[in-house]
């Protein structure tokens, strides 16, 4: 099954689009990456997802129009990849949507809203569409994040030791493969969500982020900022848990720079870096993670790398492309593969991931411009991915 996988993270910068052959033999699943490729919001529809999410207030009005103007960019996004990537056919795609609020009280998530209305994308591309991903995990009792969990556990399942996969992206999320144990799926914290918040702060929104991490470069760790920063109840908080821009946002950092004498702009951005690596290293440490594949954004900060090699003296941090899975594509394939595992009746959850009751089969269905055809039930559900070279 030929399937396009649509992510937009927490940095919403840009729709990633990755297509990929998929195909269940026995206990392998085979994965052959067929490309991907970026496609930038527009403007308006960025500022306004900026304008949007928490802690502003907003309008049902609000709401609405961007359900539209996301899912009509994710449409565009989609018909991109289907011509780009796939030279006009494919059987499905899978769009997560955009992340606008994560509901946590007290640990435990009450509900999650990615917007993006999968009809745009249906009606653009004739394909049928795998959308809301997230809720069901939710209604059992799960965090619905980081559902990238069941991906990491496929690709880490073999490799010795105890390995993990790391994704950077706005929010930090690992996955760790405890020998004789459940695998084990969770938000360490912010990665670039408060780094990318500050430098717009900073520089009045002339720069989104920290190119090369060079402002991190030239400032210095503030002990008493990151001591701040890390009484945060969050760290100390059991997995599963998950947390998103409704906690980690500019106005908490301003609120934690409040309680301090100013701070250079170099020296804050070197504190939020160092934040980022000592809670992951932290739950790496604590887990007894033996060596560490990585992907998203925050791999491109070589400031930001650099610390987390350092706290981790002995373990290997590995790229995830060594193991097949280019690190700009990585979540848009887990979608995929999310996707392709629901038409197929096989959950895409891990309850020691996202600590829901059950195993669930994940998201909605919108029919494409055909009769909705979906493959038998698979007997059983995959324990390893198996990745084909890119092409």
């Amino acid at each position: 099954m030929r399937v396009i996988g649509l992510m937009s993270g927490t940095s919403y910068d840009a729709i990633e689009a990755a297509a990929a052959d998929l195909a269940l033999d026995g206990d392998a699943l085979h994965l052959h990456p067929l490309g991907h490729l970026s496609a930038p919001y527009p403007e308006d529809v960025r500022g306004l997802i900026a304008a949007t999410l928490p802690p502003a207030a907003t309008t049902t009005q609000a709401v609405c129009t961007l359900d539209t103007r996301i899912g009509q960019a994710f449409a565009d996004a989609a018909e991109r990849a289907l011509h780009e990537l796939c030279d006009g056919a494919a059987d499905l795609v899978v769009s997560h949507g955009q992340t606008m609020h994560h509901w946590v009280e007290d640990g435990a998530v009450r509900g999650s809203l990615q917007l993006g209305q999968p009809a745009w994308i249906a009606e653009t591309t004739g394909l049928p569409v795998v959308s809301d991903l997230r809720s069901r995990d939710v209604a059992a009792g799960g965090q619905g994040a980081p559902l990238v969990g069941m991906t990491d556990t496929l690709l880490l399942r073999g490799l010795p030791g105890t390995p993990a996969a790391l994704n950077l992206g706005g929010i930090a999320n690992i996955t760790v493969l405890v020998p004789g144990a459940d695998p084990l799926a969770f938000d360490t914290g912010p990665a670039n969500a408060l780094l990318d918040a500050a430098v717009r702060h900073f520089t009045g929104g002339a720069v989104a982020y920290d190119a090369d991490g060079r402002m991190a470069a030239a400032g210095r760790t503030h002990p008493e900022l990151l001591r701040v920063l890390l009484d945060d109840p969050y760290y100390r908080r059991p997995a599963p848990k998950s947390t998103g821009k409704e906690h980690f946002h500019l106005p908490y950092l301003q609120r934690a720079l409040e309680t301090l004498p100013a701070a250079r702009p170099d020296d804050v951005l070197a504190t939020l870096t160092r934040l980022t690596a000592v809670t992951v290293t932290d739950a790496c440490r604590a887990h007894g993670v033996t060596q560490l594949v990585v992907s998203g954004g925050g791999v491109r900060n070589p400031v930001l790398m650099g610390m987390i090699a350092e706290k981790l003296p002995g373990v290997p941090l590995r790229p995830s492309e060594e193991l097949g899975l280019p690190s700009d594509a990585k979540e848009a394939l887990a979608f995929a593969i999310l996707g392709f595992l629901t038409v197929h009746g096989l959950p895409g959850t891990l309850p020691s991931g996202t600590g829901a009751h059950r195993a669930t089969l994940l998201g909605n269905i919108t029919p494409g411009l055909s009769p909705l055809r979906l493959p038998e039930p698979a007997p059983r559900a995959p324990r390893v991915l198996r990745i084909a070279p890119c092409p």
